[in-house]
């Protein structure tokens, strides 16, 4: 096998490793932005929403990552809007919810 083959792979079981790791809630310590919070802002949040909406956002990145790196960054026309709109939509999403969802 080609050696991008294997780095692809290995990128991919990263990501997919620390999205599982912070879903579960045993990662939370990945979240950025959240260990620089003094103790009064954190205890505003519910660790646990907030541990599964960047897990679960982490996630569907991967996955976006994996097609993308699956078609060698030559999607078919259909899906040329997935890396742009699909990781940024979903970073969006994952601050809406962040900020609404996940607060106390």
């Amino acid at each position: 096998m080609n050696v991008s083959i294997w780095l692809k792979i290995i990128i991919i079981m990263v990501l997919a490793t620390i999205s599982i790791l912070i879903f579960s809630g045993k990662g939370n310590f990945l979240i950025a932005g959240y260990n620089t919070l003094d103790k009064e802002e954190k205890d505003k949040y519910n660790i646990k929403t907030l541990g599964k909406v960047v897990g679960g956002g982490l996630g569907i990145i991967t996955i976006i990552t994996a097609l993308i790196m699956l078609y060698n960054a030559e999607l078919p026309s259909r899906l040329s809007w997935l890396n742009p709109c699909g990781i940024l939509g979903t970073v969006a999403v994952m601050i809406i919810l962040g900020r609404t969802v996940c607060k106390k």
